[in-house]
This record gives C-alpha cells, structure tokens and sequence, in this order.
C-alpha cells in the first residue's frame, strides 16, 4: 500500500524530481572518475546517500522506504566490506602483500585500475548504506 502523497508543496516536489535525477548521476561521475581525479568512493557515498536524503524529506518516509527498503542497508553495507576486503584478500592468496592491486590482474597496470576501482566502489557503497 502506497503511502499518501503529501498535497502542500508542489514547488518543493518539482524541483527535488528535477534535482535527484543530476545528483545521483553525479555520484556516480564521482565514483567511476575518483581514480585519476579528485573524488572517489567515500565522496560518491555521500552525493548518492543525499539525494535518496532529499526524496526522503520532500516526498516522505513511506515513499523512501519502498525506494530503498531498510533491511537492504545493512546487507549493503557488509556488501561493501566485503568487496574492500574480498580485494586484499586476493592480493593474499596470490602471494602479494595485503591490498597490492597489482596481483589482481596480469598486468600489474590493469591490477592497479581494477584494485582501485573495486576498492572505491566497495566504499562507496559502505558509506552510501551507512
């Protein structure tokens, strides 16, 4: 069952549905762009946890809830421990040190990308969760 919509504010509600759609798209610029520039997964996590915040003040804690369930954040939140720590631990059982991305792939300049990347978007999604 849907929650009612809250009929006061319809400014407010037309521009949070034209501000959420730019917000997450650039939390995800931050993400995939935070390995040769500045951002990364941290920064992403909070851009993409502020705009599910601004739906969650404009449209109402019902409507947030249907959008991202409660008992996902949790789980999400593991999730991306458990790709941070899933990395190093790879690193590990291929004989490098903990976190040295250059075990990941064959080529210790691809390792390096992919450990980075999987590393921030691990983060990325502890700090969205949290």
């Amino acid at each position: 069952m849907r929650p009612p919509i809250q009929p006061h504010n319809l400014v407010l509600r037309i521009a949070a549905k034209m501000l959420i759609p730019p917000i997450l798209m650039f939390a995800l610029y931050v993400q995939f762009h935070g390995e040769t520039g500045p951002g990364g997964g941290f920064q992403a996590g909070v851009i993409l946890a502020t705009g599910f915040i601004l739906y969650d003040l404009v449209f109402g804690e019902g409507y947030a809830r249907m959008v991202v369930r409660p008992s996902w954040l949790p789980r999400l939140g593991a999730l991306g421990v458990l790709i941070y720590g899933g990395v190093g631990l790879v690193s590990l059982l291929n004989g490098k040190a903990f976190l040295d991305y250059s075990a990941l792939a064959h080529d210790p300049v691809h390792g390096q990308h992919l450990g980075v990347l999987l590393v921030e978007l691990g983060v990325g999604i502890t700090v969205f969760s949290i």
